[in-house]
């Protein structure tokens, strides 16, 4: 029962945070759309961008679900996941506040993750603009790396897990939850993304995402074992 509201937690928290995923990579669909040459589909083409999001974040779930998985055999105590349950929910106090536009602390925490899309950007110019099929899951790939709060939440989801498949069903569920809003924004870049963006639709999104992780944190003080 616990496995599965987790999963339906992070469809949640993917879903839910569309106004954020719009807003750093709304921009990035459109403009891979924008750049589409005449012979591919823009339809398949934003469906090729999104598959291969989705597969990097199913690859980077499995990774760190085998990585929790070798250190919770050596370390027989539940305090490693207990502090990353607790940093998992935290980070997503923060993205929702962001998203709701009370704190920007959580930008600053995105920063982490610039170092590693320094190296990557250069490989996903290369492939710019898409001039092919394979192209565009490469580039949706590489596109599954950008830093974003709502990722790292996520991963940290499946760190905790301690188990391979588990932290790539987690971060599988997370994906699928951001693919709605990303696919028609790539197809219909301006209408949804105009809502998507407003200020009390983000106020909304964001407080529930917010609301969310407090309520965990709650109940994790108040009800996890000592």
């Amino acid at each position: 029962m616990i496995y599965d509201t987790t999963l339906l937690t992070l469809f949640l928290i993917g879903f839910f945070g569309g106004g954020h995923c719009v807003g750093m990579c709304g921009g990035l669909s459109s403009a891979f759309a924008l750049q589409l040459p005449p012979h591919i589909n823009r339809f398949w083409l934003i469906v090729l961008l999104n598959f291969g999001r989705i597969t990097s974040y199913t690859a980077i779930g499995l990774l760190l679900g085998a990585i929790g998985q070798i250190g919770i055999s050596l370390d027989q105590t539940r305090m490693l996941q207990n502090g990353l349950f607790v940093a998992a929910h935290l980070l997503l106090l923060f993205v929702g506040l962001y998203l709701a536009g009370i704190s920007g602390l959580a930008r600053n925490i995105e920063n982490l993750g610039k170092p590693v899309w320094r190296r990557l950007n250069p490989l996903l110019n290369r492939l710019l603009p898409i001039r092919s099929v394979p192209a565009s899951f490469a580039v949706g790939m590489l596109w599954g790396w950008l830093p974003c709060g709502l990722v790292y939440s996520a991963s940290l989801y499946a760190l905790g897990s301690g188990n391979i498949v588990q932290g790539g069903l987690y971060m599988l569920a997370f994906a699928l939850g951001t693919l709605p809003n990303l696919l028609v924004v790539g197809l219909l870049a301006g209408q949804l993304k105009g809502f998507l963006q407003n200020r009390n639709v983000r106020l909304i999104a964001g407080l529930f995402v917010a609301a969310w992780a407090a309520w965990q944190l709650m109940r994790f003080f108040l009800f996890a074992p000592q």
